[in-house]
């Protein structure tokens, strides 16, 4: 995570954003090396939940394992153009980062569907707002014999870091500039988690 203190986040409001995102990278050291696993997450509590295929080559080292999920937003590069005296400055990268440190526990049944179902439930409203897919719409045993194909894991918690760089070491001018440029640039959500600080 970036050292500078002006870009940490709370650790709750990590989470949060973590599971607003929605999609990680979850490490564990297995007998045959690191590995890594990218699953959606979602939060329950103050825990992080999973699910992987089973075939999945790092599924069988998860159970009771030390994880680092690690969860991107949005990013992208910063032209010192952007600022008001550019001959001053230098390229930079802006960007949303969290590492959550933990323990990944297996899931029971109903625990996986209702990570499933929360999964859903967050994500769905932001591409099919007038008809959100639940799992009602669904033949349960059909529903249930691919349930068969994923495992999922509860995460508990042990350490939360968070960068949020956006500039915030710059000035008004500056931020204004980059916002500007990253949507002349066509990146528009690094440029609306400016405007929002987040």
């Amino acid at each position: 995570m970036h050292p500078d203190p002006a870009f940490r986040q709370d650790a709750a409001d990590a989470l949060d954003r973590a599971a607003a995102i929605g999609f990680a990278h979850v490490m564990a050291a297995t007998p045959a090396g690191p590995m890594v696993v990218h699953a959606p997450v979602t939060r329950h509590t103050a825990a992080l939940r999973f699910h992987v295929s089973r075939a999945n080559r790092l599924a069988p080292h998860l159970a009771d394992a030390a994880v680092l999920v690690s969860v991107a937003g949005a990013d992208g590069y910063i032209s010192p153009n952007w600022y008001e005296r550019p001959g001053d400055q230098v390229p930079t990268w802006n960007y949303v980062a969290i590492e959550i440190d933990g323990i990944a526990r297996h899931c029971d049944e109903a625990a996986l569907v209702e990570q499933l179902d929360a999964l859903a439930a967050m994500h769905e409203p932001r591409v099919n707002p007038s008809r959100p897919w639940t799992r009602a719409k669904m033949d349960d045993a059909l529903f249930r014999r691919m349930l068969g194909g994923i495992v999922g894991f509860e995460v508990e918690v042990t350490a939360v870091r968070s960068t949020a760089k956006l500039s915030q070491n710059k000035t008004a001018a500056d931020r204004a500039g980059v916002v500007a440029g990253l949507r002349a640039a066509g990146m528009p959500a690094l440029a609306a988690a400016m405007e929002i600080g987040a």
